[in-house]
């Protein structure tokens, strides 16, 4: 019931959602659209609003610029016809120019001559001769002393140089006076009236464009990219701009559609531009945004319907579902409590009367293993996070604290990496034996099944232990700790037919000398504490190239392997000699002694070689230096 009323309230929501979204999506872009053109048209006046404030600005600083240039013009004819005495050579003039601030000053005759100049070059131009200096020719033939000529800034006549010039009617003489400036700040003015200066001035969106077209030309004046651009495709073209008042979509080079706003001012359209895929993102964005927010409304409102469907009747049965769940997955301490109406209170009584009777029979299990007294534990678990069945026994089997059972238990995933992890590191010799502590062992057995494992556990530490303590005293003499000889034998043999290419080992057959005085004088406990100290000094040697071992009596053997070469086996010699040396020996509480050792050796490099051969031929090489003197080694093949 509840499955199929909200399969049906989810398909009526969700097609009223896509209806809503398709309203949505057309009066979007319609918004996007308009918003844009808005937004294209600000940016546009704003062009032109600057353009205009730049052109009044020009114009002003124009105004002012050609009164002042004007003033210091009449101011120089003033000097040169009051003051007879002003020499008209070039210093003289350049020092009148300086006083007024002028950047050139010409004096012209009324012949059109320049006679005297600030700059030496421009003595004897005729103003004639082009049109840019032939316009003050006018002055000459004017009656009226106070007419004047203010010319524009353009190249010179003489080095083509950007100069505005202003010129006066002398009063006391036929002739002309000139001054000149560099239009330093008309040009500033001017290049802040650009368009591409301009357009830097107004920050763009990503793949915006402002460009500036001319009504008459078609040419594009100007871009935010700047002009240095190919600008062939439909949307730079005179015609088709001329159509975008409104907005537009035309086409790029690339194919692809661009929304286009124009605006004209005097005789250019200014204009902009805006790939359509970045509307479409926008819209993309908005709709997104939108369907998310109606998927949000719609899975709260089937929340909603939801809760008030299953408030009664579903939410008991889903309980009891889960409780069950949670039941067959081993959670046994479950109690399934629905109340609400009778039929689940009778339902959840009968349920928990089962489980406890299972618990009961667990319980029994534990409680027969624990009468039994053997130390002994099992568990079974399934694939996955499910709870694991264990016995009261594991934990203390498995060395782990209550926290560390609880957290194990609950969880069947990491109870198998536990478990596994164990079962990595055997003890020698065994496959199915493991060693938690000092002195504890434990044998894991496991079956696997489809669904998960069933294991036994089980405490054979006692077991291990007697075997472990009746190897080593197999294998090692009591007195002395060392090995034994037999078993000596056997690790050397080993030895010999693993060595690797390019090592060699050596075994040396070892006699105390002096002993039997040492028992005679001293006595047997003093003998034995001398005799364990000499093995001391044994053990002290590297166990990575040492094997020692107590043939009997004060006779010992060693075996030096993993050698590059014999000198490296002398090396190691000299060193055991080197510690015998430097441990004398306590005899009593006033006398020490330090321990004299002879020693024969045999080395070799085959594996091949018999170990009892090898320890003949020690024998030999000790039998010799016993014979000659003592306290010192030999060396087999030296003897032969």
């Amino acid at each position: 019931m509840q499955k199929t009323f909200i399969k049906y309230t989810f398909i009526v929501i969700t097609a009223g959602i896509f209806l809503i979204l398709v309203i949505n999506l057309l009066f979007t872009w319609h918004t996007l659209e308009l918003s844009q053109f808005h937004s294209f048209c600000t940016k546009i006046e704003q062009v032109i609003h600057t353009l205009e404030s730049n052109q009044t600005e020009l114009k002003i600083l124009q105004e002012n610029l050609d009164e002042d240039y004007l003033t210091r013009a009449r101011a120089a004819e003033y000097v040169l016809d009051r003051q007879k005495e002003v020499s008209l050579d070039v210093s003289e003039m350049q020092y009148l120019a300086n006083l007024l601030n002028v950047d050139e000053l010409h004096v012209i005759d009324e012949n059109g001559i320049i006679v005297s100049a600030s700059v030496s070059q421009y003595v004897g131009i005729d103003m004639s001769d082009h049109p840019q200096t032939s316009a003050f020719l006018a002055l000459l033939e004017s009656d009226n002393e106070n007419d004047y000529l203010i010319q524009e800034a353009q190249p010179n006549a003489a080095e083509s140089k950007i100069m505005q010039y202003v010129g006066v009617a002398r009063k006391s003489t036929k002739g002309v006076v000139q001054v000149g400036f560099e239009p330093t700040r008309q040009l500033e003015a001017q290049s802040r009236n650009t368009y591409e200066y301009i357009f830097a001035q107004f920050p763009t969106d990503v793949s915006e464009e402002l460009f500036v077209v001319d009504r008459s030309s078609g040419a594009v004046l100007g871009h935010s990219d700047g002009i240095n651009k190919l600008f062939s495709a439909e949307y730079y073209q005179l015609e088709p701009l001329l159509d975008c008042k409104n907005g537009a979509f035309l086409k790029a080079a690339n194919g692809k559609s661009i929304y286009v706003v124009s605006q004209s001012y005097a005789d250019v359209l200014i204009c902009a531009a805006l790939p359509a895929n970045i509307l479409f993102q926008k819209l993309l964005r908005n709709t997104v945004n939108t369907f998310i927010y109606l998927l949000l409304i719609e899975a709260a409102a089937i929340l909603v319907l939801n809760f008030l469907v299953k408030r009664k009747v579903i939410d008991g049965i889903h309980s009891i579902i889960n409780d069950l769940s949670a039941i067959t997955q081993g959670i046994l301490d479950t109690t399934v409590v629905v109340g609400g109406n009778r039929e689940f209170e009778k339902l959840s009584d009968g349920i928990n009367t089962m489980v406890k009777s299972i618990i009961r029979v667990s319980d029994r299990i534990s409680a027969i293993i624990e009468i039994s007294g053997v130390p002994l534990a099992a568990f079974e678990y399934e694939n996955g996070a499910n709870p694991v069945f264990i016995t009261s026994g594991l934990k203390d089997l498995l060395d782990i604290d209550d926290k560390q059972a609880s957290i194990l238990c609950q969880n069947a995933t990491l109870f198998d990496h536990y478990i596994h992890r164990i079962m990595e590191h055997p003890i020698d010799g065994e496959s199915d034996i493991f060693q938690m502590s000092d002195a504890k062992y434990i044998r894991i057995h496991m079956s696997k099944s489809a669904k998960g494992y069933l294991g036994v556990i089980t405490d054979v530490s006692k077991d291990i232990i007697e075997k472990l303590q009746m190897h080593y005293e197999n294998t090692h003499d009591a007195l002395t700790g060392l090995y034994k000889f037999r078993y000596f034998k056997d690790l050397a043999s080993e030895k010999i037919q693993q060595i690797p290419a390019g090592k060699l080992c050596a075994v040396v057959m070892i006699d105390l000398d002096y002993f039997k005085s040492i028992n005679d004088t001293f006595g047997h406990d003093i003998g034995d504490r001398y005799l364990q100290h000499f093995s001391a000094t044994m053990h002290s040697m590297p166990q990575e190239h040492f094997l020692t071992a107590r043939r009997s009596g004060d006779e010992f053997c060693m075996m030096i392997y993993d050698c590059a070469d014999k000198a490296e086996i002398i090396r190691y010699l000299n060193m055991f000699y080197e510690a015998i040396g430097n441990a004398p020996v306590a005899l009593s509480d006033s006398q020490s002694k330090i321990v004299s050792a002879s020693c024969g050796y045999a080395w070799t490099d085959n594996r091949s070689t018999d170990i009892s051969e090898l320890l003949s031929h020690a024998d030999e090489a000790l039998y010799e230096v016993k014979k000659e003197t003592k306290g010192r080694y030999a060396e087999y093949a030296l003897l032969s």
